[in-house]
């Protein structure tokens, strides 16, 4: 079986991107080698989780409105009603609005500022 062990997320503003997911969720970046390529540090290395990196787009951007194009990430939030807000204040999307994966939790789809789709997810075993 294999596992996914790293994501990557294109953009044609690495600047833009990183400050928004720094916003957003507080993910650490790290400038690989003299690339456009940055290491992207989601959590503490014992938690659950993988890390990635964040590249310069190499091609169109996505339109919004397309269908779902590739894989999609979910980040595990504390709080979706925040994570909506944090989104929405640092120049994001929503995708799919706000709802309720039944016995697991509360998941929403958002547009990054660089067209790219990506959820969260709280953890809710009440969820209806």
């Amino acid at each position: 079986m294999a596992r996914v062990g790293h994501f990557e997320i294109h953009s044609d503003n690495p600047a833009r991107a990183i400050a928004f997911y720094n916003a957003v969720f507080g993910w650490e970046f790290t400038q690989w080698g003299g690339q456009e390529y940055w290491l992207i540090k989601t959590g503490p290395a014992e938690e659950p989780g993988i890390d990635g990196g964040l590249m310069r787009r190499i091609g169109d951007r996505p339109q919004l409105g397309q269908a779902v194009n590739a894989y999609v990430c979910t980040a595990m939030v504390e709080s979706l009603d925040q994570t909506i807000t944090d989104v929405d204040a640092n120049g994001g999307q929503i995708a799919l609005a706000k709802m309720p994966v039944p016995g697991v939790g509360w998941l929403a789809y958002f547009h990054d500022p660089e067209g790219n789709i990506f959820g969260a997810m709280q953890s809710d075993a009440s969820a209806q």
